[in-house]
């Protein structure tokens, strides 16, 4: 079975192509994007994290929402043209991390993951899950987008990776419970709430 993605792999995209998967450029990132933050249950969140926040693209609409914004990434690469994407929002930090071994200290009511569940493997998505749950604060939503197409560099697919997670955060009594879901022919969007007591 394929093992989870170790940074080394983002590394390397990103020093071969500062925007591997062209998040500046692609009409079908821009329109997801824009479904992204329709989808946000809430108009405004006062402390949210972005799991895996690449180059800054999303970060940078995301934070119109957001009092506080914490976006987290593998690659250095990446969080160097996030943090030069985003200079003029002071609310808006960054910090090398996004593995579950290591959640950053504090907790948040919007936890954003886009693009980032099918680089791990079963055991991984579990993880992350966990990483999730103890990052959450009573209440808070969690945002799942994520490519239906073929992955063949990656431990899981789109659709087995978002199942795997959906499992393990909706289980036992203070588990979150599904709030919406939509689908397109390209990806699946799932949000999801934690208990608020």
């Amino acid at each position: 079975m394929a093992k989870s993605l170790e940074a080394g792999y983002f590394d390397k995209l990103y020093a071969h192509d500062p925007d591997p998967w062209k998040f500046t450029t692609s009409a079908y990132e821009d329109a997801k994007y824009s479904a992204t933050l329709a989808a946000l249950p809430r108009e405004r969140y006062a402390s949210a994290v972005e799991i895996g926040c690449s180059i800054g693209v999303l970060t940078e609409r995301l934070a119109a929402r957001c009092d506080h914004l914490l976006g987290l990434d593998v690659a250095q690469a990446a969080l160097d043209a996030a943090a030069k994407r985003c200079a003029a929002l002071p609310h808006v930090e960054f910090a090398l991390s996004g593995r579950p071994a290591t959640p950053p200290t504090g907790t948040f009511d919007l936890i954003m993951l886009s693009e980032i569940i099918y680089y791990f493997d079963r055991d991984g998505v579990a993880a992350m899950a966990r990483a999730v749950a103890g990052m959450a604060r009573p209440g808070a939503d969690v945002m799942l987008i994520h490519w239906l197409g073929p992955t063949p560099d990656y431990p899981l697919d789109g659709e087995t990776a978002v199942t795997a997670f959906l499992d393990a955060a909706t289980a036992g009594a203070r588990g979150a419970t599904m709030v919406a879901q939509d689908r397109t022919p390209e990806y699946r969007l799932d949000v999801l709430r934690f208990p608020a007591g």
